[in-house]
């Protein structure tokens, strides 16, 4: 993970509710520098958003956070290939 944090100065945290939204603002925010992305399973549509960003934004590098369970963190490592997942403490 260290590794992946020194690629960019922040790590942007998205919640996003849909694809039309999400491709736009990960491409923008690569654009301007933070190719670190990670996108939150808090939404209904976050694995749709999170397998869009990672196949159409491809100079992205793309995690999964707040997942709560193995099975959701099967599904964003073995579907959608993201670079990272991320789980807060509990």
């Amino acid at each position: 993970m260290a590794a992946i944090a020194a690629l960019a100065p922040v790590i942007p945290v998205l919640t996003v509710e849909s694809r039309q939204i999400a491709v736009p603002l990960a491409r923008a925010l690569v654009r301007g520098g933070l190719s670190v992305l990670e996108v939150t399973l808090r939404t209904q549509s976050a694995l749709e958003c999170l397998r869009a960003i990672v196949e159409e934004v491809p100079e992205a590098v793309v995690g999964a956070g707040t997942y709560a369970s193995i099975a959701t963190g099967a599904i964003g490592t073995d579907a959608i290939k993201v670079a990272f997942l991320y789980q807060p403490a509990t």
